[in-house]
C-alpha cells in the first residue's frame, strides 16, 4: 500500500491522514497500538485457522467510538505490515429510529476501506418483544451477533472482531460475580457455539478512556448508540460507576485487575472442579 502523509508529513495510514501527529498523540497511538499487539500475542489471535488458505476478519463497525478505533488500529497495523489479514468493515443498520444511513458509508468509502452495509430491522423484533420499560440491550445484541455471524460466513471470514475493552471485561467481570454468582469476564477470544467462527477482541487491553481520547483526535463522526430509546443497563451503569469511583481514589486499579484476570490460582478458590482438593487429604 503506498504511504500517505498528514499534515506533519509523516507517512501513515490513509485514515489518519487528515490528524496532525502532535507527540500526545502518537504516545497515545503508540499505547493502543502496543496493547493490541501485546493482546493478539497473548491469545493467539495470528494462529493460522486449519484448512483456511488465508485469514480474513469481519470487524464489527457500530458507529461508536470503541469500534472506529478498533478499526483504525487494526488498519494502521496493516498498513505497518504487522497485521497479515485481510480486514471488512461491517455495519448492521438494525432499524433504529432517525439512525443516519449516510455517515458510514460516506466515512469508509471517503478513506478507501473495504465494507458492507447489511440492513436488519431488529429495532421491531426487539420492541414487539419487549415492554417499553425493559432494557433493549441484551435481546437487540443476541440477535446482531447472530446476523455478524451469518454475514462473516457469506464473506468467508475466519473471525469476528469485536471493540470490547479493558473496561467492558471488568464491568462484565462484577456483574457476572454480583448478579450470576460466578467468575467470568469477556473471553478476548473464543470460538462459536458452531464451531466455525472465531470471535477476537484485540482491544481488551486498552482503555476506555484512552479510546475516547484517541475517537477525539480522529475526528470520528460517532453515532449515539441511544437511538432506540432504551436505557442503558441499570447493571452494568452501576458497576462502571464503581470502577470510575475505586480508580479515582486509587488510580492504576483497573490496570491491576485485568492483570489479575490473567493470573488465576485455582487451588485458592472454591470451586472444586478446577482444583483436587480431595487430594490434599491425608
Amino acid at each position: 500500500m503506498p504511504a500517505e502523509e498528514n499534515p506533519s508529513g509523516a507517512a501513515c495510514a490513509p485514515m489518519f491522514r487528515h490528524i496532525a501527529a502532535t507527540v500526545e498523540f502518537n504516545k497515545l497511538r503508540k499505547r493502543l497500538l502496543r496493547h493490541m499487539r501485546q493482546a493478539m500475542a497473548d491469545f493467539s489471535m495470528l494462529a493460522p485457522e486449519p484448512g483456511r488458505p488465508r485469514q480474513k476478519w469481519l470487524i464489527a463497525l457500530s458507529g461508536g467510538k470503541d469500534s472506529y478505533g478498533l478499526l483504525a488500529l487494526l488498519l494502521d497495523l496493516q498498513w505497518r505490515g504487522m497485521l497479515p489479514v485481510e480486514l471488512l468493515a461491517c455495519n448492521l443498520d438494525q432499524g433504529q429510529p432517525d439512525f443516519p444511513k449516510h455517515i458510514l458509508p460516506d466515512y469508509l468509502r471517503r478513506n478507501g476501506i473495504a465494507h458492507r452495509i447489511e440492513y436488519q430491522d431488529t429495532y421491531t423484533i426487539v420492541t414487539d418483544r419487549l415492554e417499553q420499560t425493559q432494557t433493549y440491550c441484551s435481546l437487540c445484541s443476541r440477535l446482531r451477533r447472530g446476523i455478524l455471524y451469518r454475514i462473516a460466513r457469506e464473506e468467508q471470514c475466519s473471525a469476528l472482531v469485536l471493540g470490547h475493552h479493558r473496561d467492558d471485561v471488568l464491568e462484565t467481570f462484577f456483574m457476572n460475580m454480583f448478579h450470576g454468582g460466578r467468575l467470568a469476564a469477556m473471553p478476548a477470544k473464543l470460538r462459536n457455539d458452531e464451531g466455525d467462527m472465531l470471535v477476537l477482541r484485540p482491544l481488551i487491553y486498552a482503555a476506555e478512556e484512552d479510546l475516547a481520547k484517541f475517537a477525539a483526535y480522529m475526528q470520528f463522526p460517532v453515532i449515539p448508540c441511544n437511538l432506540c430509546g432504551s436505557q442503558d443497563g441499570l447493571q452494568r451503569q452501576a458497576m462502571k460507576s464503581m470502577l470510575t469511583e475505586i480508580e479515582k481514589h486509587m488510580p492504576g486499579r483497573k490496570d491491576i485487575m485485568i492483570r489479575a484476570l490473567g493470573n488465576i490460582r485455582p487451588s485458592h478458590l472454591l470451586d472444586k472442579t478446577l482444583f483436587d482438593f480431595t487430594a490434599l487429604a491425608g
